[in-house]
């Protein structure tokens, strides 16, 4: 009798496979997830929401991306439906960073910007649930501790070196992301030192802040090269 799997979000950490396994890390960032959202949906400071929308960016993405680089190849080649169950994330991976994208272009207060929020919150609750309660537990089924330890160690170091902003026109799968990777996570992670910058100082270098900022987005247009679509599922490109 095949014994059903059970969520990850309800066993323990020795369960999982240990401190270093892929999946206590993966629930260790839905946690953190569920605090910023909650923060950014309780906090009336214009200034404070923003600064939460960055933290958040910054563990969304390269989650995300470390997802699809490293942990939903590994499930398409472990699992029978492996295809199936990675495609329905990817395709609200992708909803997510669109979401994103337009978000970028509002401004609390503007009824849009909290509009688009209440989708992406939306969205972002039913990856973790797809994840946690039926993907990652087929994984567990499937996999050794040891390789859940080794795949862990992987996912945390591509996450620490991936894209920190929304990029919906680069493919969910390799070897289009990984391409994306290099010149994105460089351009991201500068944008979000300016922006932070641009929040806490002086109103003349808050502006040289901006618009240096606004300056590597035009250059994240890079994203738009064929070679970083490559690779991806056409039910995910926009």
């Amino acid at each position: 009798m095949t014994i059903p799997p059970v969520s990850i979000a309800k066993q323990s950490v020795e369960e999982l496979g240990g401190p270093h396994s892929v999946l206590v890390r993966q629930r260790r960032d839905h946690l953190e997830l569920h605090q910023l959202l909650h923060r950014i949906a309780t906090t009336t400071d214009d200034a404070e929401r923003q600064e939460v929308l960055t933290r958040l960016c910054r563990l969304v993405f390269p989650h995300a991306f470390a997802e699809e680089a490293v942990l939903w190849p590994i499930v398409r080649r472990t699992l029978p439906d492996g295809h199936d169950l990675t495609l329905r994330i990817e395709r609200e991976h992708q909803q997510i960073n669109e979401l994103f994208s337009a978000l970028e272009r509002t401004r609390p207060g503007d009824g849009q910007h909290e509009n688009l929020f209440e989708s992406i919150a939306r969205l972002l609750r039913e990856d973790v649930r797809d994840e946690e309660d039926v993907l990652l537990p087929r994984l567990q089924q499937a996999l050794r501790a040891d390789a859940l330890r080794r795949i862990g160690w992987m996912w945390e170091l591509v996450r620490r070196t991936a894209p920190t902003r929304p990029h919906p026109v680069v493919s969910r799968r390799l070897p289009g992301n990984a391409l994306a990777a290099l010149p994105l996570t460089g351009l991201d992670r500068a944008r979000d030192r300016l922006d932070r910058a641009a929040r806490r100082t002086p109103a003349p270098l808050a502006t040289g802040c901006r618009g240096t900022s606004r300056t590597l987005a035009a250059a994240a247009a890079i994203e738009h090269l064929p070679p970083l679509r490559s690779g991806e599922d056409p039910s995910t490109r926009t």
